[in-house]
């Protein structure tokens, strides 16, 4: 009988998902300035007359028409994890993803799995969870998740391509908007805020439930908008913040877009966050990459401006709207389930700009 007890190894400790990459969420989309560099020499449409949305007004997906009554609205979208919990960070970058086709107006049909895990330091069970979360919220939105792609990546990343339809004259872009508008916002802002304060465990429970509930918040209002003449441009608020997102409407419309910073909304804990300094590096790359565009407050504090260049991850919709139906419309989208809705400014004639009053 041998005197040598094998002895088990103990299970390897499953590390924090965030502690894994080097950013998290769309705060690790690349700045506006160093996109366009690349975007610099990119092709135009040219002889496909079909391509309804390419890529030049930054719009939220690709479109093409198919027949006089079909379009196809495809769009991919992937990060590293923003959180821990390898669910909740699937259902995040799923319901993020699905939001490019609600925001042209488009229905979402079916998705394709986008994954890389590095296998050597994270157990299979986290990474199936978070294949589940994904999963569960294309359930939500009526879809399937039809395949995908897999690679063994240094940093964990999941997403999703999305194929969608939609009509043509319900297709809503980012350069619609017309001067005389009302500027409505669907979601509070401050995720970037939030997922930063995450990272350095200073985020309550109750404000991570309240950021989970936001970003797990499928965006399929505006397919329902789109539907609406008098809704004339919609898109979603990401990783250049409302203040980058809100230019690219003023740009690709060829108007000023004037933000009433007192009504634009937050999360509960966003402006303490932010007085605090929990802010994102994307934060500081934002407003390098597109301040000069943007007219704010004299005086106004950095933290506050941090409110503005703030990278949301599976933000809201911004949607332009006739005046006159404003109240309606926000009505409709607080009754649809988004309570954090508000009239956050108007529309004026100008040259693509971004004033703050």
């Amino acid at each position: 009988m041998s005197d040598i007890i094998e002895l088990e190894a103990p299970p390897r400790a499953a590390p924090r998902l965030t502690s894994l990459a080097h950013g998290g969420g769309c705060g690790c989309k690349l700045a506006p300035s160093v996109l366009q560099q690349l975007l610099a020499d990119h092709p135009a449409a040219g002889p496909y007359r079909q391509l309804l949305v390419g890529t030049e007004t930054g719009d939220d997906a690709a479109v093409w028409q198919v027949d006089e009554e079909t379009c196809v609205v495809a769009t991919t979208d992937f990060f590293m994890p923003m959180v821990d919990d390898p669910h909740d960070f699937g259902r995040i970058a799923a319901t993020n993803a699905i939001s490019d086709v609600y925001a042209m107006g488009g229905k979402p049909i079916m998705a394709l799995a986008i994954l890389g895990m590095p296998l050597d330091k994270l157990p299979v069970e986290m990474t199936r969870e978070i294949l589940k979360g994904g999963a569960s919220i294309c359930a939500e939105a009526g879809i399937p998740v039809a395949g995908g792609h897999s690679i063994d990546a240094p940093e964990p990343i999941y997403g999703l391509a999305v194929i969608g339809l939609l009509k043509p004259q319900n297709l809503r872009r980012n350069s619609g908007a017309k001067p005389g508008d009302a500027l409505i916002l669907t979601k509070a802002l401050g995720v970037g805020i939030y997922s930063a304060a995450f990272k350095k465990e200073q985020l309550s429970p109750e404000a991570y439930d309240e950021m989970i509930a936001s970003v797990t918040l499928l965006n399929r209002i505006g397919a329902d908008l789109a539907k609406d003449a008098d809704v004339h441009a919609i898109t979603d608020v990401t990783g250049f913040g409302i203040l980058g997102h809100g230019l690219e409407m003023a740009r690709g419309s060829g108007v000023t877009l004037q933000l009433n910073l007192a009504d634009l909304p937050f999360l509960s804990q966003a402006a303490r966050l932010a007085r605090e300094g929990r802010v994102t590096g994307a934060s500081h790359r934002n407003w390098a990459s597109y301040g000069e565009g943007v007219e704010l407050p004299a005086g106004l504090p950095d933290w506050q401006r941090h409110l503005l260049t703030d990278p949301q991850t599976s933000g809201g919709l911004l949607v332009s709207c006739e005046a006159g139906r404003a109240e309606e419309v926000l009505a409709q989208v607080k009754a649809a389930g988004y309570p954090a809705a508000r009239i956050i400014g108007t529309v004026e004639a100008g040259l693509g700009r971004v004033v703050v009053v």
